[in-house]
Formats: structure tokens, sequence, C-alpha cells
């Protein structure tokens, strides 16, 4: 059986949210430690087990994930996490699929040109 799980990598930092012009407040909670609140990213990607070991290094790929809400990320690692399939699906029926299980279109950050 093949077996996927999503590897988050980012975005790290508040200087990704400063070069793209997305907002974020600091703001001290009742601890006096600091949390910011902004609209929350995540991107990295899904790494594949289970897979022909003289086929592919250790048994195992990868596909990139491109920067998406957290809010569809947390939705797709949920769905990768049960997911077992018999072949190694390509990215596209991997993500047309969880679309259809979740309803809707994955939100991708759009990079401004």
């Amino acid at each position: 059986m093949i077996y996927y799980s999503t590897n988050w990598m980012g975005p790290c930092s508040t200087r990704w949210y400063e070069d793209n012009n997305i907002p974020y407040v600091w703001s001290k909670c009742a601890g006096g430690m600091e949390y910011k609140d902004y609209v929350p990213y995540s991107g990295g990607r899904i790494d594949i087990y289970g897979l022909d070991y003289k086929e592919y290094y250790g048994g195992r790929n990868e596909y990139g994930l491109d920067i998406m809400l957290s809010e569809d990320w947390h939705a797709l690692s949920y769905w990768l996490d049960n997911l077992q399939t018999e072949t190694l699906w390509p990215l596209d029926k991997l993500l047309e699929h969880f679309e259809c299980y979740n309803g809707e279109k994955i939100r991708w950050f759009k990079y401004e040109s």
C-alpha cells in the first residue's frame, strides 16, 4: 500500500507576510507573551511511503505543495493521513480527489506579478 502525509515547511516568519503585503497585528496575551493575529498560510510537500525500493530511493517520493490557506492545509493533511492507495497517484489526482471530498477548491496563495 502507498501512504501519504504532509510535511509543513513554512512560511516560518513574518517576513514572508511583509514581502507579500499580508497584514498582521502584534497583540499581548494574558501571560504577557506576544502572538500574531493574521490569516495563516502553509506550504511544503506531500511525503509518499510504501513505494518500490528499486524504482524509488528508500521506497519514498515527494510532491511539492505551493502555499495555501492553513485551513485547507489542515484539511488536506487529515485527508491524506487516512488515504491509502494500491498505486502511486500523481499530484493532480490527489488534489482533485481531495477537493471532491472537501467540497471546495483549495485556496492557493496568489503571488502578485
